[in-house]
């Protein structure tokens, strides 16, 4: 299968690049700058794509078994000085579903939206956040466009652990430089949790979309509820340092930001999935401290050169 993973020079998209490499298909990645020397991602093919600037021809994409798109944005990509509102609307509500309505007109037969969990888990926080909001409306809007030619669907995943290796990861690296005693920021572990997936169980969610993903689908998926203790716990102890004690909610953690945890410092935001629509997809679960042992810390330790 041809596929072109659009973000995958990212975290995600570049997991989900290097799996389906692996297992035969051809990809290619695309993002609006090259995937870092440092990783493996370069001996991809790759194209340069802006889906935001919403002038990518037909004829770049008709070749295409597949496409997907791991390319949401986030406050984190969100240029300086920019109004949050109409950024994370323009950029997830209107420029995704236009790029998915071109897939269509290009004759893609598969065509899978990395989403988010928050609109389907936490309703509440959708009404306040723009970024949740403009998520949940990309979402309902691709699945509309799905048709019997056209099997359109979003997998929509909560936190990801894992590593592309050489890559380093904007998100994990300040917990695991945290846990490997390298700041000088109070050691202790936040109480709460969040349902996390790890790299592979995403990659597994993926594949198992582009063989059975039903057109107009909207697959909630979870690898495992755990607490901040024992997911920052796990990178303590891969550092091979013990674990400091659990506090309280009386001060904001200092990497678990009240930001990061949007539904309430102490709070967790666990929740369970369908069981048929896992059987369907057919991924990994339980596996959040193994991902920390056999990819982030190891990968963090390379770049760091501990």
């Amino acid at each position: 299968m041809k596929i072109l993973i659009v973000g995958g020079t990212g975290q995600v998209g570049g997991h989900a690049a290097l799996r389906l490499s692996g297992k035969g298909h051809r990809v290619v990645i695309a993002g609006r700058r090259p995937a870092p020397a440092t990783t493996e991602l370069p001996k991809l093919d790759f194209v340069t794509l802006d889906y935001m600037a919403g002038d990518t021809p037909l004829s770049a994409l008709s070749s295409f078994d597949a496409v997907i798109f791991a390319a949401g944005q986030d406050v984190r990509m969100m240029p300086p000085g920019s109004d949050e509102v109409s950024y994370m609307w323009h950029a997830n509500a209107e420029a995704v579903p236009a790029f998915f309505e071109t897939l269509r007109e290009a004759g893609v037969a598969v065509a899978i939206n990395i989403g988010t969990f928050y609109p389907q888990v936490a309703p509440e926080l959708t009404a306040r956040d723009p970024y949740m909001r403009a998520r949940k409306a990309s979402d309902e809007a691709i699945r509309s466009l799905a048709d019997e030619s056209f099997r359109a669907f979003s997998i929509n995943p909560p936190w990801v652990a894992g590593a592309v290796p050489g890559m380093g990861s904007i998100l994990w690296d300040p917990y695991l430089a945290y846990a490997a005693g390298l700041t000088d920021l109070p050691q202790w572990l936040p109480p709460g949790g969040c349902a996390f997936i790890s790299g592979d169980g995403l990659d597994d969610a993926i594949e198992g979309g582009l063989a059975r993903g039903e057109a107009g689908a909207s697959y909630l998926v979870n690898g495992e509820n755990i607490s901040f203790a024992d997911y920052l716990g796990a990178m303590f102890d891969g550092f091979g340092r013990p674990r400091p004690p659990v506090g309280g909610t009386e001060e904001e953690h200092p990497v678990i930001s009240d930001l990061a945890v949007s539904w309430g410092r102490g709070g967790n935001l666990f929740y369970n999935t369908n069981p048929r629509e896992t059987a369907l997809l057919g991924y990994r679960r339980n596996d959040i401290a193994q991902a920390v042992r056999t990819e982030m810390v190891p990968d963090f330790k390379r770049r760091m050169g501990l």
